[in-house]
């Protein structure tokens, strides 16, 4: 029925005309001032005037919803005018006293959809001048009760029009912060869902792209080989296939992870870092690529290290000398640095650009269509660390990271 109701405001405003009309006639035709002190039903004959005044005053609450300032100012001054212009010289007036009413509805329209400030001032002003207009031209004595009732039911309807607004208030901003709330749950869902999809995007590029270039070039000496050295094409042979090995157990892990429905477990291995940077490099070393490393003895030597900083500096290295495979080819020489300055790690991967057999393609670089550098950036900024990349003037190439060894609460903790 409500929404109904709501559907409809301006039938339901000829509703309440209708009903304030039926109110004010069937009280105008009520004797109050019997002998008996007992109200008596239609015992005063209600005149042409009263009743022409009373629908007129009621008719324009059809508007108040259109026009509540101009239907208040109507059924005041009906009300005013009803009071002055005397049915009977020298009677009381309290017979058009129930005319008020339509003015009462009215200022209830106009506190329950203006401002407070608006709807004070407004109250005020028409509660003053009504109960004058029944003080100087309605019943005597001046402190007759129907003189305090409209004194009284003025002022309600001004308080009990504030206060409704208040409320629907108070309901509009909490629902509006409930909307706000879940907008911003839905904004922090997708952001966390965009966050994991390019965390996973680059574990698994990492992961691929090295294992797999691995693959390549082993494959390609394997092939080149054959014929001549067997011996050294089963050697080439035997490192495809550890390769592909360790990508395939990697692959695995990550794609068991994003499979399981619950609470993912514990890795059964520890994430790749920088304690197992000298495997990393022996790998790079059996494919022909020359790599020397400037770091403390064992890498750990650096200090503590957080896990998320340990394996992105392991990934840098990684993805870095796997560009300088790709892009570069064997027998190139590379140079690995980490150092430990002011509280950071700095890692830098050099190369001569001097190698042989390498794919035809330009140096790593924006414009290659790969995700590599990409990839060390965001792992950079993740930790609140800077990455540089650019060739070298003399040939060659470098890639500069640079990570907080104490990176902020808010950073993103990554695994293999």
């Amino acid at each position: 029925m409500r929404e109904r109701l709501r559907a409809h405001p301006y039938a339901v405003d000829a509703l309440v005309a209708l009903a304030t009309l039926a109110a004010v006639l069937f009280s105008a035709s009520t004797e109050t001032r019997a002998a008996d002190g007992e109200p008596h039903f239609g015992g005063r004959e209600l005149t042409t005037q009263t009743v022409l005044l009373a629908v007129l005053a009621c008719g324009t609450l059809v508007l108040r919803r259109r026009a509540p300032m101009p239907v208040l100012c109507v059924t005041g001054l009906i009300s005013v005018v009803a009071f002055a212009i005397d049915p009977a010289e020298g009677a009381p007036s309290d017979e058009r006293a129930p005319i008020v009413l339509a003015a009462v509805i009215a200022l209830y329209t106009v506190s329950n959809r203006t401002s407070r400030s608006t709807s004070w001032r407004v109250g005020a002003v028409t509660v003053v001048a009504l109960t004058a207009a029944g003080v100087l031209f309605g019943a005597r004595p001046w402190y007759s009760q129907q003189n305090l009732g409209i004194f009284a039911w003025t002022g309600m309807a001004a308080a009990v029009g504030e206060a409704v607004r208040s409320r629907r208030a108070v309901v509009d901003a909490i629902r509006e912060r409930a909307e706000r709330a879940e907008r911003t749950r839905e904004e922090e869902a997708r952001r966390r869902v965009a966050e994991e999809r390019l965390r996973i995007a680059r574990e698994l590029h990492d992961v691929v792209a090295h294992h797999i270039a691995l693959v390549n070039v082993q494959a390609g000496v394997a092939s080149h080989v054959m014929d001549r050295r067997p011996d050294q094409a089963k050697q080439a042979l035997a490192h495809v296939r550890d390769a592909s090995r360790h990508a395939l157990s990697e692959l695995q892990t990550t794609v068991g992870l994003l499979r399981q429905s619950g609470e993912s477990a514990a890795p059964t291995e520890p994430a790749p870092g920088l304690a197992v940077l000298d495997d990393l490099l022996d790998g790079f070393r059996k494919t022909g690529l020359q790599v020397a490393l400037e770091a403390p003895v064992p890498p750990a030597g650096l200090g503590p290290i957080s896990s998320a900083v340990d394996l992105t500096a392991y990934r840098v290295v990684q993805e870095a000398l796997t560009n300088v495979q790709k892009h570069v080819g064997t027998e190139a020489h590379a140079e690995v640095r980490l150092h430990k300055r002011r509280g950071d790690l700095e890692i830098t991967v050099l190369d001569d650009g001097a190698g042989v057999g390498a794919d035809d393609v330009d140096p790593p670089g924006e414009g290659n269509g790969g995700h590599g550098l990409v990839g060390m950036r965001e792992r950079a900024a993740a930790l609140h660390g800077h990455c540089e990349t650019g060739p070298l003037d003399e040939g060659g190439f470098r890639v500069y990271v640079r990570l907080p060894l104490e990176p902020a609460p808010s950073h993103e903790e990554t695994s293999a």
